[in-house]
């Protein structure tokens, strides 16, 4: 169990924390917002590795979750599902009509460039390891998903992406 700051001294058990929360404090971040942001990025590079098929089981597993607790700023209340299938509509569209990145030379999506991707798509903020945020972010994930979907999902990360998952 972990405790948190603000209000009350009482632990709150990790099963009960939000999604948000949880990347929040894993991912050593200071609002919700910037884990919404970040949390979009990975899953847009991780729907980048994957078909739309394969990408689509997860959004099954992920929907009707609540991102953050019903009370709170509206902006916040976003499903999982929304974040897998990413909140901008054209990117949304973009990702379900191309091809897995996998491959060599420009179309090459190793670890290196998913994290730079991350690092920069998201702004993670300066304080915060790029690395530690996008594990928290699988962790938070992974306890949403199935022994069988978690599987599917590290069968399409690189090698070092795919530790990490395997990690969180």
């Amino acid at each position: 169990m972990a405790t948190t700051n603000t209000g009350s001294k009482l632990p709150i058990a990790d099963k009960d924390r939000s999604f948000l929360e949880k990347v929040m404090i894993r991912g050593g971040l200071a609002d919700p917002y910037d884990a919404r942001d970040i949390t979009e990025v990975v899953f847009r590079c991780m729907r980048d590795l994957m078909t739309t098929e394969a990408a689509d089981r997860v959004a099954d597993e992920l929907r009707g979750e609540e991102a953050v607790a019903a009370a709170g700023d509206k902006s916040l209340r976003v499903g999982m599902e929304d974040l897998w299938k990413d909140t901008n509509p054209l990117v949304g569209f973009l990702s379900r009509i191309r091809p897995p990145l996998h491959g060599s030379g420009a179309w090459r999506f190793d670890a290196d460039r998913f994290i730079f991707r991350v690092a920069n798509e998201s702004g993670v903020p300066r304080n915060v390891d790029t690395e530690q945020v996008i594990q928290a972010v699988f962790s938070a994930t992974k306890d949403e998903l199935t022994q069988e979907r978690i599987q599917e999902v590290a069968d399409w990360l690189p090698d070092r992406i795919c530790q990490m998952w395997k990690r969180a």
